[in-house]
């Protein structure tokens, strides 16, 4: 063990530096002050200067997300500190592991409202994993140690370490390493072997099972046991938007993406299902719709890491708690035992029915009367073009489910999106993060026109910091999602979704994001016609000195089809506007 005297704020960069962080997205301020003097010098941490603190804790997320390090972003007190609440509950949502270290006002201001006093330790608790508030200099380093250990361990998830002032000042004997004081936190990730056998017993003797997949067993890094496990079970794998990738999209055993706007295969799939074997997700009402017509007829497996997720929406016959690659693992050895004890599952008819629905209905779309560019045909180009190597950061909103359909993901985790929060503004920071966390990957964000004029000032720090990231705008000149909805349902009352002048200021495009991206130190390049798509990718394919934003003026009308409607059943899915699938017999 190494003793030495230093300060709080010494003692917090060194704490860093021996939990392995490498990169600190952030904003210095006031109460944070104290911290940023001894990183100045740290030859270990490289700091980020983001333009807002939203941007620091995306950022960290797409650090975290492609690194599968925990990411840590960086904040003062007060509303340096608030300012960060959108990317921790984004991050919260989706199990991303970050640490969120803000500073606060001297410990003899807390609870006096002083100046850029904010109890961000309260305002955080309903979406962090856990929070700390450290008042004593001699508490911070085993603070830190303990807060990467919760964020990176079990359920990832985001945990804030909130400083006061006067504890960075104090003087302290550092010392590591530390012993972590986490009395009742112990996650489970070995499984109950009696779950898993009951859990192989049913898969063999189901008739209609499906695998579903969530964004757990990429936490996990269990695609490979996955895919063993399902070309040893013969069963289909249906995939969320979370878990895009977890299984190759050109698998034969891959039906699709359920959902709300996931393709009617996946979503019959679940629906006609008689057994379903959840491995880390949670049925969402993404994915479920309305709760009490979901899969109907199944049985349920439910395996998660997280004990409070299993019967939290749907009752599990099985459950089962555990890490999701233990938990396939086992299951995969359970399965091999009952093969070979001569029961196995004959799924024939079931496959029969599923290559029915996806030969009658895959996914597609209609290229515009007017002749003006489509939206997923833009999306589709890039995912051909980019390669199933890059990284695909989406914003959310009508791109975001194009970029899940009409990109094929070969590869666990190159798709990173806001999946449970649904933050607009996350993909430029998060593309950011990611391009910083794997600089010889290639990263496109995604986003909308909306979208991208929430967090698009980090364009400025990918500039100065050298991150060539490429982001693709694809600019309808409406809030794209929320103006479907208000067509379908709101008889076209388009109630302030429309971004751009109603007047002839339209024609001045406002703003001009070529002018944007320029004035930020980017490329800026527009793309208005299908036949000029490909050549204007290529280019800025072949851009990796400095960042590219690329404004492609699409159709204003395009739809996200499959569709389920909030509040109805996965059976009432459409395929467009007033048509349903023909679903044969109910099944």
């Amino acid at each position: 063990m190494t003793t030495e005297q230093m300060t709080g704020a010494q003692a917090l960069v060194r704490a860093l530096e021996n939990v392995g962080v490498d990169t600190v997205f952030g904003i210095p301020g006031g109460a944070i002050l104290p911290a940023y003097d001894p990183l100045f010098d740290s030859a270990k941490l490289r700091h980020i200067l983001v333009r807002h603190e939203q941007g620091a804790g995306h950022a960290a997320q797409g650090y975290a997300m492609v690194t599968g390090k925990v990411g840590v972003c960086m904040a003062t007190s007060g509303p340096g500190a608030t300012n960060l609440v959108t990317a921790i509950s984004d991050a919260y949502m989706d199990s991303v592991p970050i640490v969120a270290i803000t500073g606060q006002v001297a410990s003899s201001l807390i609870g006096t409202d002083g100046f850029q006093e904010a109890d961000i330790a309260g305002i955080t608790m309903p979406i962090t994993k856990h929070n700390f508030l450290v008042t004593k200099a001699g508490d911070i380093a085993r603070t830190i140690a303990e807060a990467f250990h919760i964020a990176g361990t079990g359920r990832p998830g985001p945990v804030l370490v909130d400083i006061a002032k006067d504890a960075l000042q104090a003087t302290v004997n550092f010392e590591w390493p530390v012993t972590l004081q986490l009395p009742g936190y112990r996650p489970v990730t070995r499984p109950h072997s009696k779950q898993v056998r009951e859990a192989a017993r049913l898969i063999v003797q189901a008739q209609r099972p499906v695998l579903y997949v969530g964004g757990g067993v990429l936490k996990a890094g269990a695609s490979a046991e996955l895919k063993v496990l399902a070309e040893l079970t013969g069963a289909p794998v249906v995939t969320t938007l979370m878990a895009k990738g977890a299984l190759p999209d050109s698998h034969p055993l891959h039906m699709g993406m359920p959902g709300m706007h996931g393709g009617v295969g996946a979503v019959g799939a679940l629906q006609r299902s008689d057994l379903l074997v959840a491995l880390g997700a949670r049925f969402d009402d993404r994915v479920t719709g309305k709760l009490d017509g979901f899969a109907p007829g199944a049985k349920i497996v439910h395996a998660d890491i997280d004990p409070a997720e299993i019967s939290k929406n749907r009752h599990a016959d099985v459950p089962i708690v555990g890490d999701a690659r233990e938990v396939i693992a086992d299951l995969i050895v359970a399965v091999q035992n009952e093969h070979e004890a001569g029961r196995k599952g004959d799924y024939g008819d079931w496959w029969r029915q599923l290559e029915a629905w996806r030969a009658t209905y895959p996914l597609g779309y209609d290229t515009p009367d007017d002749g003006s560019l489509s939206p997923q045909y833009v999306i589709e180009r890039i995912g051909r073009i980019a390669g199933p190597d890059a990284y695909y950061v989406a914003g959310v909103g009508q791109h975001q489910m194009w970029a899940a359909q009409f990109i094929k993901y070969e590869r666990p985790g190159a798709f990173l999106n806001s999946g449970g929060a649904g933050t607009m503004g996350y993909a430029v920071p998060a593309a950011m993060g990611a391009k910083v966390g794997s600089p010889d990957s290639t990263v496109w964000a995604i986003d909308g026109d909306g979208c991208f004029q929430m967090t698009n000032q980090e364009l400025a720090t990918c500039a100065i910091e050298g991150v060539p990231v490429k982001i693709a705008v694809i600019n309808n000149g409406n809030l794209g999602m929320v103006r479907q909805w208000q067509t379908l349902f709101y008889d076209g009352r388009y109630s302030n979704t429309t971004l751009q002048s109603e007047s002839g200021l339209a024609a001045k495009r406002i703003p001009d994001f070529v002018k944007l991206a320029e004035a930020y130190g980017c490329v800026g390049l527009r793309c208005e016609k299908a036949e000029d798509v490909d050549e204007v990718i290529a280019k800025a394919m072949e851009i990796n000195d400095a960042p590219v934003v690329i404004d492609f003026v699409v159709h204003k009308d395009a739809m996200v089809w499959p569709m389920v409607a909030a509040g109805t059943t996965n059976d009432d899915i459409k395929i467009a506007r007033d048509m349903a699938p023909e679903w044969e017999n109910g099944d």
